[in-house]
């Protein structure tokens, strides 16, 4: 079995997930990290007894590195990511992959171009509940699907955007949806048709000293005629579990972070009952008022699945064209707010 081995570009919080994440791997391994502050990079590659790179270009020069992840904050992704293929370098960005979808687009040309392979971070796609209810409403037990929305109703103090970058337009593309509630909106490209048209406001509600969005809500329609609602926040003391319901003409759901409090269908089966008995309890609440409060239990699984597409040569789940759509449908979402009108995305 190859051992695949790993650089980490940026080292702030979420670089340590990564790294966490590549020690539970067999057939990983990481060989340093980078970041543009130089004693975070440090205190990151001690911490693991890697190499601390003076810059991602150092890094890229590396033979012994076949993968790169990406950890800088969401405007920073594109140059690392386009320069990682142009080294022969696979990259795994954490979501989003960026902030506009020209950068987007220049990420996988990049890569086409290499013959490299980009693949995003979206570890919500890997819960074990989330692949049941993938398989259930592919299967048809809904019947006919008339709405689908998620709700985040997350909670960030003033604390958290006294950084350089959270909340601002410029790196973090944008507030609750762009940074938070992105996580769900992707469920919804995972699971649902894609949406046709939206109608959306945003506002700064909560957190009046940065630039972007605390709270937004969206109102869609799906190509196959269902509606659907996304409503994500910051400014929802002390942060609640994040939803996503689903109903049709045969069945409801409704998932509260990786259980499910409702699993009713009008044809039930066998298995209805041991599907509500395991996913029953409430598990998870990570990041509902502290972005650390998570486990990278689901980044190991998202890794994992990325080494194995590798290996095989098969299909990625979150190929770059994938990872994109969750984007598109967010600026599609800030465009509508903007401009008080609706927005065709098809």
């Amino acid at each position: 079995m190859k051992t695949w081995n790993f650089g980490i570009i940026g080292a702030g919080l979420i670089a340590d997930f990564h790294a966490r994440a590549i020690a539970d791997i067999p057939n990983a391994n990481l060989i340093g990290c980078c970041d543009i502050i130089a004693a975070k990079a440090e205190e990151l590659a001690n911490k693991y007894g890697v190499t601390a790179f003076a810059s991602y270009e150092d890094m890229l020069k590396s033979e012994q590195i076949d993968i790169v992840t990406i950890a800088t904050p969401s405007g920073f992704h594109a140059e690392p990511t386009a320069a990682a293929a142009e080294a022969g370098k696979h990259v795994l960005c954490e979501k989003p992959l960026e902030i506009t979808l020209e950068r987007i687009d220049a990420m996988i040309e990049a890569h086409e171009k290499s013959g490299t392979r980009l693949g995003g971070i979206f570890p919500y796609r890997f819960n074990e509940s989330q692949a049941v209810l993938r398989e259930t409403i592919n299967s048809g037990r809904f019947g006919v699907i008339s709405y689908a929305g998620i709700y985040v109703p997350w909670w960030r103090t003033d604390e958290y955007y006294k950084d350089s970058w959270h909340g601002t337009w410029k790196l973090d593309g944008g507030g609750a949806l762009m940074n938070q509630s992105i996580h769900m909106i992707d469920m919804l490209c995972d699971v649902m048709p894609p949406i046709e048209s939206l109608q959306a406001f945003a506002a700064t509600i909560g957190h009046p000293q940065i630039e972007a969005e605390d709270t937004a809500a969206a109102v869609m329609r799906y190509t196959n005629g269902a509606l659907g609602i996304i409503y994500g926040t910051t400014a929802s003391y002390p942060g609640r579990f994040r939803r996503f319901e689903i109903t049709g003409t045969k069945g409801t759901v409704v998932q509260l972070e990786d259980s499910f409090t409702v699993w009713q269908f009008a044809d039930e089966k066998p298995e209805d009952k041991d599907i509500r008995a395991k996913f029953g309890g409430i598990s998870g609440g990570g990041g509902v008022s502290d972005p650390a409060a998570i486990t990278h239990d689901n980044h190991t699984r998202n890794f994992k699945a990325f080494l194995d597409a590798l290996e095989s040569g098969g299909d990625f789940r979150i190929s770059g064209p994938e990872a994109r759509k969750a984007v598109e449908v967010i600026l599609a979402i800030y465009k509508s707010a903007r401009e008080q009108k609706l927005v065709k995305l098809i």
